[in-house]
């Protein structure tokens, strides 16, 4: 009796689904009859979406950029072990119905009335494949959605899929989905899958990581093989078992494919990341700038100006110097280090709202062109996506002299020109007075401004901005590239107004060019996917500084590696021909190293996210200038030696004496006497020991 009642129940219940499925079918045949359906007839000229591909300056490949990763193939290139699979999982009758398969209908409202609820579907690769194409159209069953809703879209999708039969043939369609349907990780398509997960092509994956690829669509999430290895296997091996019932595999093939092993591909890394992350994302942000959100499916090329080499050189020397910090080779660091941080996360412990460890940032760019070879922003870009070297604003210490020294040479001051190394006392506007000191908290009186530079003294340096007039050097800093607001205060002569650091290294290229000023570009060329040219940098070169100007501005640069705060350069072991200036803020939150040659502009920062003190007396000779000469050095082992700086024939030479400034004579000659350059009519014209 009971039995009866449960046949009873279940056929009744059973007429009453096919009875709401033939309504959900008249209503979904009225809804596309009335065009809420979409049109198959765009699918004659459908692409799916591509990324944007991103290329290094050597054509290699460096990452894709786009809400889907994708790779289109023609349906030749996909090995017929692969099309076995994905037919014989998804839809084994695909050659045999019409878009719709009704066997599985019927099996699939039986096994739901069984269930009490819907737990089977009935989906062919063309209905697929139109819920891919149309998803605004044709979404996904959702959360609470009413099963004659379910039913509905469904229909809606059979719809579509008779009309996706009726106009193209089995081999499109399926071409069609192989390079539509989504595997996880931000791949779609096989070939991006197979890209993403094997590191090589479709048409060289064995027959069980063509199993694999197909046990994804199913659920993605749920069968991501980096994050449930076992569970893939296991999936992978119901597909192979799938395909060994159909025939599609030898029993023994089977079995063999069964037990290979997953072997991932193991992608270049970085930090947790993929490769130069920072740099890629700044390209794609400059992308959609430059095209709009188009710029995501359109399936660009983009050639950046990227070098690998220099961009793991970058890498290597930050990383490696940042730690050396950290673990007290330059005294004692209070703080918590990387590799703590990274053992607190583990267990859950470490805040992950930011990241408090010791960051950095990295950038060398060609000074010529204004390509970044190298950029990198940050330690660990999974633990933190902000790029300190586009976007952080940090204070530039006194890398930003060299700009205020540029102001006086450029009006007529001479290398050998005297300020005063004195205490000063500057009025602030709610009535205190400004005191400031130098980094060793001692006077000398007066020195040269050559002196003053490569000493990085900082009163000297505040006396001139103030003789300059502080708006002529907020004027030069602006020629120089400095986008950012830069106060006309005396403070600025040490580097206290808030900068970009790619735009305060980019300015040195000014030096490096002799005067000439080129912005920074990380994009050489965007073509289509058909070659079409859509965009060429062609650097545009602004002329900041007389070539002569600029080669003293060089001249004295130098000092600051062979004899001043940069010092640490040469006892690196990095002896070519350069240039540059270290940068320490106050309460030491910030260290700084800008070099160049004539060749490669380069600089390095390192502080915290929230500014505080690094360690005591910090400095930027010490602590970033170590990183910047072990990535010249890298450089250079792999790249020709820079030329120096050709002289100018207008720099006339004298040799002076350093205590006087005047032409050294008979009177005055000592071992401190120096040959000098000067511009034409700044050169002394009196010889010291004799009356003007």
């Amino acid at each position: 009796m009971r039995r009866k009642l449960l046949l009873f129940l279940l056929g009744g219940t059973a007429l009453g689904v096919v009875g709401a499925a033939g309504f959900a079918v008249y209503w979904t045949w009225v809804l596309c009859a009335a065009a809420r359906c979409p049109s198959v007839a765009q699918f004659d000229e459908y692409k799916p979406a591509q990324p944007a591909r991103l290329y290094a300056a050597d054509r290699r490949f460096i990452a894709e950029v786009g809400l889907e990763r994708r790779s289109v193939v023609r349906l030749e290139q996909v090995p017929q072990h692969v099309i076995d699979a994905f037919v014989i999982t998804e839809d084994k009758r695909f050659y045999r119905h019409a878009g719709i398969d009704f066997i599985r209908i019927f099996g699939s409202v039986w096994a739901n009335v069984k269930a009490m609820g819907f737990s089977e579907g009935f989906s062919t690769i063309t209905m697929q494949l139109a819920r891919n194409v149309f998803p605004e159209q044709l979404p996904l069953r959702s959360k609470g959605q009413s099963a004659m809703a379910s039913l509905v879209r469904k229909f809606r999708e059979a719809k579509v899929a008779r009309a996706l039969e009726t106009r193209f043939s089995k081999e499109r369609i399926l071409e069609l989905y192989l390079n539509q349907i989504p595997f996880g990780s931000g791949a779609y398509g096989v070939e991006s899958a197979a890209q993403r997960y094997f590191g090589r092509p479709i048409n060289e994956l064995t027959v069980a990581e063509g199993a694999m690829l197909a046990a994804l669509p199913k659920a993605p999430s749920r069968y991501n093989p980096r994050r449930f290895p076992d569970r893939a296997i296991q999936r992978r091996n119901t597909v192979l078992e799938l395909m060994r019932r159909e025939g599609a595999l030898s029993d023994a093939d089977a079995s063999l494919a069964k037990a290979y092993p997953l072997r991932l591909n193991r992608p270049a890394r970085y930090g947790g990341g993929e490769i130069a992350p920072y740099f890629v994302e700044w390209v794609r942000a400059e992308l959609v700038r430059r095209f709009g959100r188009d710029a995501y499916d359109q399936g660009l090329r983009v050639m950046t100006s990227l070098d690998l080499d220099m961009q793991g050189a970058a890498e290597r020397a930050m990383e490696r110097q940042l730690r050396a910090i950290e673990a007290g080779t330059y005294g004692p660091f209070p703080h918590q280090s990387y590799e703590a941080y990274l053992a607190k996360a583990a267990t859950g412990d470490a805040d992950a709202a930011s990241s408090p460890y010791l960051q950095g940032a990295f950038v060398a760019i060609d000074p010529s062109t204004g390509a970044v070879r190298a950029l990198v922003g940050g330690r660990d870009f999974d633990d933190s996506k902000f790029d300190r070297a586009t976007r952080a604003l940090r204070q530039p210490g006194s890398t930003f002299k060299p700009i205020v020294y540029a102001t006086a040479v450029q009006a007529g001051r001479p290398p050998s020109y005297f300020l005063d190394d004195e205490p000063v006392e500057v009025p602030q506007l709610d009535g205190s007075l400004w005191a400031p000191q130098n980094y060793d908290r001692k006077f000398e009186g007066r020195v040269t401004m050559r002196r003053a530079l490569y000493q990085s003294r900082n009163l000297p340096a505040i006396r001139l901005t103030m003789e300059l007039g502080e708006s002529g050097v907020v004027e030069m800093a602006e020629a120089f590239g400095l986008t950012t607001k830069i106060p006309p205060y005396p403070s600025i002569a040490l580097g206290s107004a808030e900068v970009f650091p790619i735009e305060m290294i980019a300015a040195y290229g000014t030096f490096a060019n002799l005067g000439w000023r080129v912005p920074p570009t990380p994009i050489l060329r965007v073509e289509t996917l058909d070659g079409r040219l859509l965009f060429e940098a062609k650097p545009e070169r602004v002329q900041v500084l007389g070539r002569e100007e600029a080669w003293i501005m060089v001249d004295m640069m130098k000092d600051v590696v062979t004899q001043g705060s940069g010092a640490s350069v040469r006892r690196g072991g990095f002896l070519l021909p350069t240039a540059g200036k270290t940068g320490t803020t106050n309460e030491y939150s910030d260290v700084w190293y800008i070099g160049y040659t004539t060749d490669l502009v380069a600089g390095v920062w390192m502080g915290f996210d929230q500014p505080k003190r690094i360690k005591d007396n910090a400095q930027g000779g010490q602590l970033a200038a170590p990183a910047w000469t072990s990535f010249m050095r890298d450089v250079y082992e792999r790249k020709p030696a820079p030329p120096d700086w050709p002289r100018p024939f207008g720099i006339t030479s004298v040799l002076i004496d350093p205590a006087t400034g005047l032409r050294a004579g008979p009177g005055c000659m000592s071992d401190s006497s120096r040959i000098e350059f000067f511009l034409p009519g700044t050169e002394p014209q009196t010889q010291c020991g004799r009356a003007p």
